[in-house]
């Protein structure tokens, strides 16, 4: 199926759903989700971006910046995540528990707004990746218009770049306890420390790029192609530097580079497994 088709698909599936509410990140995902469901649906779309000490500092302030741009309706709400014990204890199903407590405010907020559904970004790529936030959507009702659209990341950055979106090309930027190994607790100090952490190197010049955290040990993930920055000793020093200064005893390279998911790594096939 090629582009024009699919994404012909995708405004005919948002059509068919006359109203709803979009879980917005401000991603290259949501963020073309949510301008196509604006153009089908106008103010019966609406954008919600949920904010927490889980995501990265500045997220917000672009996530408002861009929905403003586009004209789309939009909020932002607050949710603390560390009062849910089941996320907090950072089981290998810790995304589940995260996205029940967002769709359990969403819901209200689509039921205030008389909204008939909840979307969200979710893309076809997804689906081959342990995404225990599947599962917390379809038991919440959640639909997820790109994966029945069969949209690829990739025709997502291709197809938003075409319609003029600055965003396409934008990073993930998934929570912060996602640098976080399973069965370690999530505490707001280490969010707090892994967002700082993160941004200094964004300051380095950085453009992908994840700061794993464990324990003392600070395993550092980027690009492949942004490894010989890293290894110049001027910025190798300042990080060391900057990176023990914030607690860290040991600051190490991953010489596979940056991979998404890579915590994943070891788990049992039984438990990766997402019933779709």
């Amino acid at each position: 199926m090629q582009h024009g088709t699919k994404i012909e698909l995708l405004r005919h599936i948002l059509k068919e759903m006359s109203s709803v509410l979009v879980a917005y990140s401000g991603g290259v995902d949501s963020t073309f989700l949510a301008v196509i469901a604006n153009e089908e649906l106008g103010s019966r779309a609406h954008a919600v971006f949920v904010s927490g000490c889980i995501f990265p500092e500045n997220e917000h302030i672009v996530a408002k910046k861009t929905a403003q741009e586009l004209g789309l309706s939009h909020q932002i709400i607050e949710l603390d995540f560390l009062q849910n014990p089941d996320f907090c204890s950072n089981p290998p199903d810790r995304c589940y528990h995260c996205r029940m407590t967002i769709f359990d405010k969403l819901k209200n907020i689509a039921i205030e707004k008389d909204l008939k559904w909840i979307i969200d970004g979710t893309n076809y790529d997804d689906l081959a990746d342990y995404r225990p936030g599947l599962k917390a959507a379809k038991e919440s009702g959640v639909r997820s218009p790109l994966i029945e659209a069969k949209l690829t990341k990739k025709e997502i950055r291709s197809l938003s770049k075409h319609i003029g979106l600055k965003n396409w090309n934008k990073p993930a930027s998934p929570c912060l306890a996602s640098r976080i190994p399973y069965n370690t607790a999530i505490k707001r100090e280490t969010l707090q420390l892994i967002d700082n952490g993160e941004k200094f190197m964004h300051s380095l010049g950085f453009n992908q790029l994840r700061l794993r955290h464990h324990g003392d040990i600070a395993r550092i993930e980027v690009d492949e192609q942004e490894m010989y920055l890293l290894l110049k000793n001027e910025v190798r020093q300042k990080i060391v530097q900057e990176f023990k200064a914030m607690g860290y005893k040991y600051i190490t390279l991953d010489l596979t580079g940056y991979c998404t998911g890579s915590l994943n790594i070891g788990l049992n096939d039984t438990m990766i497994e997402v019933k779709r």
